[in-house]
């Protein structure tokens, strides 16, 4: 009794490789159960066991499976030896051996074939060369060996013309494999030469191994033959038979190639290629079936419809073939270009009846008719997402209903009987909408089609809905200014009149723009679009677009018709004018003290000031050290308040006003670089106020203002200073080449300050932003500038006198010069007048440095090289402890503390990575298992610095050590001293003013923190593209800027840390920002996701322009979302407004070409019962026939015995090892290589 045991689909497709080709493809459906049971194969045939082991002759075991069929793997790379005699040896010259031509040869080759080559002289002088390498590369290098070392000869060889393309083989393959095979070259005479010579040039012995070959290729083809039979073409398909099963019958008996011209190919010519017996054999065959067809076959010619002939041909042919297989005739159908309807039947005559029945019944199963249509009505006839064509297909499915674009006619294609109904249908249709349907064209300019659709299409669907007719407006990509409308006939006249009335309307309107400074946008748009939604309200036919804040345009466009542009226009002015007015700002200096008794008692004073002058007034944060009031408002208010706030300083001081008069071309000299000469003046002189007037106003007045004591010291010092001034105003002018200028400057401005100080001219270099980057300008009295001038165009002679010079440099060190991109060399180049530095190659032991530029460069960069080399030589490596929290605040923002201790004393500095915080806090390491010694590793001193701590400083000892005190210097230091609490108040002071002269008079406090609230949603636009936007505001204010961790509770606190002031400025920087992005909104839009691809467009290109265009944000739905169509636009609300217009206005064009577009494919593509239906029809019943899949399934398996037990999974029987290492059998040959 056989047992059945079933696997899954996972275990046959592991295991099918071990089946034979019968047992895959066994049938699944038989007679019986026991055929069918019979036909699966065994478990062993399924799973063959492993062979037991047998003791081998030697007494050795070695197991003999499978695995001793595995051929070894042979090496990829070859080693052959070639000999050269030395009779045949080009180069004979014994005592030039490895230095002359020979040797370069040999490189050569080398560098050529990528093989590797050993020569050696024998005792006869014959030459051995040993070549290494992979085969293809080998035989290259044997070629080249030959042709270049060994001495040449040459002979021809004779073979017939038409054997020369053997030899050459396809694509030449064939004569490049005999060219590497003998080491020859051989020349083949062209195809329009008439010789049949053969030239062979190279060595004696190649020349006879390719003169072999040659004639063995030829003797080959002699042997061939190639027979041509001219046969009539009508009787080709008697000679293949159907579906070509005469044809490879033949060729399968004789064992000839036979060609016969497929029918597209009016050639009579049969070829039969192959050995002369077999060729005659076939000739005989084709030649005795063609005098047979042509004495036992007649003719008749019928007429069918042209337009039939496809359904005589069938699918590819095989109508034709099917009637030549079931009939033995042949039919003969005209081609495709002729006009002929005449086909014609060849055979024999008892046959043709039947073929003509089966000709004709295949003709005329189908028809093709076409009914007159308007193009413009096929959408019409479609019915909406094709409902009116569905109810005559549902009717006669095998009709195909072909649409054509463009044409005024339908296509019907089809049975006889179901295209005379459907075409009668169709018939009636377009009778009944030319009847009551119309069209008209109207031509508008396409920068107005938007305008005619309307915000979300509001006003083309009115004009849809009220007139009862279609609009179709084309797209922006197509350019064209047609716009159709289809309907009743009444409906479409009234559309057209409206349509031109407002595109007539549109081309009154008008484009202005406004120029508006950037700074009162803000102010004219108002928080969160409020102030200019009133403006778009008054003027609803205007459109106001304002520009993006980052392109710093002034241009604010208006666009509507003409008059209310005007209007808007006036209106907008005025509010601009009345912004300008009141913006007037004036800051007036006044002593701190006074502050609060400006403000008065409750703000009374002040309150007072800005309500009758009607300006606004701010004053200084209490804690800071800025005495300016700012006033802004109109300029007249502004004065009065200025004045009333003065006079209140006066009647409180003995303050006095004094002007003095100093030419105003001196105003900016004596003012200083950001103020900061007038500034020690006004310090100087016990806080005096200098007020210089506006530049460019031409006014020579400044006013001091302050006791009157420090106001007579400030204006003599001013005086003194303009004087001084006026007498050093002489200016002159050179030019040196700007690689010559750090030169000129020194190091650290050395070179350059000792001509200020001997001749007292100030010289000015100029800077990356100037023109003319030659131009040095000395400025000073007129003696000092004719002697700084006369000291620089001396350095400058000398650094046009060009030098070499070369210095011995230790190769051990060259790497630090060149390393990192030469940045070391760049460096001296630029620092010492572009003296050029050349190190010598690599591989060179060379320790000879080259320098070439001016002398004095030369001999400054030599002696500043030298001083690296010391410093390399003495150079230490020192460890600073310093714990990892203040690694950070070391650093400074972006390691500019530690590069300015890098600079200044020229050390390198690396600090360590940072702590796994896990690691760090996780419980001590298991204990590991011993070392190879077997015992346990150190343990670690507790009193060991941690890794993380250590900051490495390598460079000469003195400046590491001082390098390491700047380091801990830079550590955060907290001190505590104990003070009775009764005394806090007095080192406080009155308001602080204790604690801020401390702090003032010993180190600032750089650790001033602050926090900001901002909502986390607007981080990453404070932060920008790669950090931009953040990075820019820790430069600007240097301060330390820290966004919340992902884990951080607070995720709305951004931590500022550095110099309060500083601190505040980067606070309010941020704020700017969040205030802009708040006025920001978000809108959600619905658009139809099948358009969503065409307006996001290739690439994203085009939703790029959008958001350009319209300055907004647009967030398309990922795939998986809940709403497909949900698309959200972020911007400015005029913006988003704007931007959904346009959208929905996209919308609406693509999805009435998507509509229509899916209707017209659904009628245009071959309908599933065409000519080729019946092709595959009876797979599906044979699939469903099969039930469902078994699997693998195998006879007599293990565990399908129910007397066997189950094997133990932990039993050394059931599952035995495969034996102990068997020991390598010896061999007199030595081991295996695989």
């Amino acid at each position: 009794m056989s047992s059945v045991a079933v696997l899954t689909q996972e275990s046959f497709n592991e295991h099918r490789s071990g089946l034979l080709p019968e047992q895959s493809g066994a049938a699944v459906a038989g007679p019986s159960v026991k055929e069918e049971e019979d036909a699966l194969p065994t478990y062993k045939d399924a799973f063959p066991p492993l062979p037991e082991r047998a003791a081998t002759p030697d007494g050795t075991q070695e197991t003999a499976n499978a695995w001793t069929k595995i051929r070894p793997l042979k090496s990829s790379i070859i080693t052959q030896v070639f000999h050269v005699p030395l009779e045949e040896r080009k180069y004979k010259d014994i005592n030039q051996f490895g230095e002359g031509d020979q040797a370069k040869v040999c490189v050569d080759i080398m560098h050529k074939t990528g093989a590797h080559l050993e020569l050696s002289l024998a005792k006869d002088q014959g030459l051995s060369i040993m070549v290494s390498g992979k085969l293809d590369a080998v035989m290259k290098a044997r070629k080249e060996i030959v042709s270049r070392l060994q001495t040449q000869a040459s002979a021809t060889v004779a073979i017939p013309k038409e054997h020369h393309r053997f030899v050459i083989g396809k694509n030449g393959e064939k004569l490049q494999e005999l060219e590497l095979k003998t080491a020859t070259k051989i020349q083949i005479p062209r195809p329009d030469d008439p010789s049949n010579q053969i030239k062979i040039s190279g060595t004696k012995e190649g020349l006879e191994k390719a003169k072999h070959e040659i004639l063995l290729i030829s003797a080959e083809q002699d042997k061939r033959a190639v027979e041509r039979v001219n046969i009539d073409k009508v009787y080709h398909p008697f000679i293949t038979g159907a579906f070509n099963k005469m044809v490879s019958e033949m060729a399968q008996d004789t064992g000839a190639r036979i060609n016969v011209p497929p029918p597209s190919v009016n050639k009579t010519e049969i070829v039969i290629t192959g050995e002369k017996e077999q060729v005659a054999l076939a000739v005989a065959m084709i030649k005795k079936v063609y005098e047979e067809k042509k004495k036992n076959t007649t003719t008749i010619a019928v007429e069918v419809k042209k337009s039939q002939h496809k359904y005589v041909v069938g699918p590819k042919g095989n109508t034709l073939q099917e009637i030549l297989d079931r009939t033995g005739v042949s039919v003969e159908i005209p081609p495709s270009d002729s006009s002929s309807e005449t086909v014609i039947l060849r055979g024999e005559p008892d046959r043709l009846g039947q073929a003509l029945t089966e000709v004709y019944a295949k003709a005329n199963s189908y028809t093709v008719s076409s009914v007159s249509a308007p193009s413009w009505l096929h959408r019409f006839i479609i019915g909406k997402k094709g409902q009116n064509l569905a109810k005559i297909t549902q009717q006669m499915p095998k009709v195909h209903i072909e649409f054509t674009e463009g044409e005024d006619k339908i296509t019907l294609e089809g049975p006889t009987k179901d295209v005379q109904m459907v075409q009668s249908q169709i018939e009636a249709i377009v009778i009944d909408l030319v009847s009551r349907m119309d069209y008209a064209e109207i031509t508008v300019d396409p920068k107005f089609h938007r305008h005619l659709i309307g915000k979300g299409g509001v006003n083309i669907n009115r004009i849809k809905e009220m007139h009862k007719v279609t609009v179709r407006i084309p797209p922006d990509n197509e350019k064209s200014n047609l716009i159709r409308i289809e309907g009743d006939p009444q409906g479409v006249q009234e559309a057209k009149k409206e349509l031109l009335e407002l595109a007539s309307r549109m081309e009154n309107e008008r484009t202005k723009d406004l120029i508006i400074e950037q700074r009162f946008h803000r102010a004219i748009i108002g928080q969160k679009g409020e102030k200019i939604k009133e403006v778009r309200d008054k003027f609803p036919e205007v459109i106001i677009n304002f520009p993006d804040p980052a392109h710093k345009s002034d241009i604010v466009q208006l666009r509507g018709p003409r008059t209310e542009v005007e209007k808007c226009s006036k209106f907008m002015q005025k509010m601009v004018a009345e912004m300008v007015e009141n913006s007037y700002s004036v800051s007036v200096p006044i002593f701190k003290q006074f502050h609060r008794n400006i403000i008065g008692k409750g703000g009374s004073n002040i309150k007072k000031i800005r309500e009758e002058t009607n300006t606004k007034i701010d004053l200084p944060a209490e804690n800071s050290n800025s005495e300016m009031i700012v006033i802004t408002g109109k300029k007249v208010n502004c004065e009065a308040a200025r004045n009333r706030i003065l006079a209140i300083q006066k009647e409180l001081a003995n303050i006095t006003e004094m002007d003095v008069s100093i030419p105003s071309k001196l105003h900016n000299s004596l003012i200083g670089s950001k103020g900061r000469l007038v500034r020690s003046i006004m310090e100087e002189c016990g806080g005096v106020h200098i007020h210089f007037p506006n530049e460019g106003s031409g006014v020579d007045k400044v006013t001091i203002r302050g006791p009157v004591e420090e106001v007579e010291k400030a204006k003599q010092q001013l005086l003194a200073l303009a004087e001084e001034k006026q007498t050093k105003s002489h200016t002159a002018e050179l030019h040196a080449k700007p690689e010559y200028h750090k030169f000129l400057i020194g190091k650290g401005g050395g070179n350059i300050r000792k001509v200020r100080d001997s001749t007292g001219a100030r010289i000015i270099f100029p800077t990356p932003e100037d023109k003319d980057q030659e131009l040095i300008t000395v400025v000073g009295t007129e003696e000092a500038v004719r002697e700084a001038q006369k000291e620089l165009e001396e350095l400058i002679k000398s650094l046009d006198n060009i030098v070499e010079d070369t210095m011995n440099v230790d190769p051990k060190h060259h790497r630090y010069f060149v390393a990192r991109r030469g940045q070391v060399l760049r460096d001296l180049a630029d620092e010492y007048g572009g003296v050029m530095v050349s190190f010598p190659r690599t591989a060179s032991q060379s320790d000879k440095v080259s320098l070439k530029g001016a002398k004095e460069c030369v001999e400054a960069a030599k002696k500043r090289m030298q001083e690296m080399i010391e410093d390399l030589d003495a150079q230490v490596t020192m460890e600073c402890v310093i714990p990892q929290k203040f690694h950070r605040s070391i650093m400074g923002p972006k390691g500019s503390r530690i590069q300015q201790i890098t600079r200044d004393h020229n050390v390198q500095i690396k600090f360590p990575e940072r702590e796994d915080p896990q690691a760090a806090h996780s419980e001590a390491p298991a204990q590991e298992n011993g070392e190879a010694n077997g015992e346990l590793k150190e343990s670690v001193d507790p009193e060991a610095p941690k890794r993380c701590d250590v900051i490495v400083i390598s460079g000469r000892k003195e400046r590491c050590e001082a390098a390491i005190e700047a380091l801990k210097a830079l550590v955060p230091v907290t001190i505590e001293v104990d003070v009775p609490f009764e005394l806090h108040r007095y080192i406080i002071g009155q308001k602080g003013s204790g604690i801020r002269k401390m702090m003032d008079e010993f180190e600032p406090l750089r650790s001033f923190k602050l926090t900001i609230t901002v909502d986390p949603k607007y981080h990453p636009k404070i932060i920008g593209r790669k950090g931009a936007i953040i990075t820019n505001i820790r430069t600007e204010h240097d301060v330390n800027i820290q966004f919340p961790e992902k884990n951080d509770e607070n995720q709305d606190q951004i931590t500022i840390t550095g110099y309060e002031h500083k601190a505040i400025a980067a606070r309010d920087a941020i704020q700017a920002i969040v205030d802009e992005l708040e006025e920001m909104v978000s809108e959600d839009i619905t658009l139809d996701s099948r358009v969503h691809a065409r307006i996001i467009g290739a690439r994203g290109k085009g939703i790029r322009k959008i958001m350009d265009e319209f300055k907004v944000d647009l967030r398309f739905p990922q795939s998986g979302a809940a709403d497909p169509n949900l698309v959200t636009v972020i911007g400015r609300p005029e913006h988003v407004d704007e931007a959904i217009d346009h959208l929905l206005n996209l919308e609406e064009e693509y999805m009435a070409d998507v509509a229509e577009n899916e209707a017209k494919m659904a009628h245009m593509r071959p309908s599933g019962g065409s000519v080729a239906a019946g092709g595959g029809g009876g797979g599906g019943a044979s699939d469903e026939s099969r039930g469902p899949s078994k699997g693998f399934v195998v006879r007599e398996a293990p565990w399908a015995n129910p007397n066997e037990k189950a094997p133990d999974m932990s039993s050394s029987e059931d599952f035995p090892s495969f034996g102990a290492p068997v020991p390598t059998k010896t061999s007199p040959w030595g081991p295996k290589r695989f």
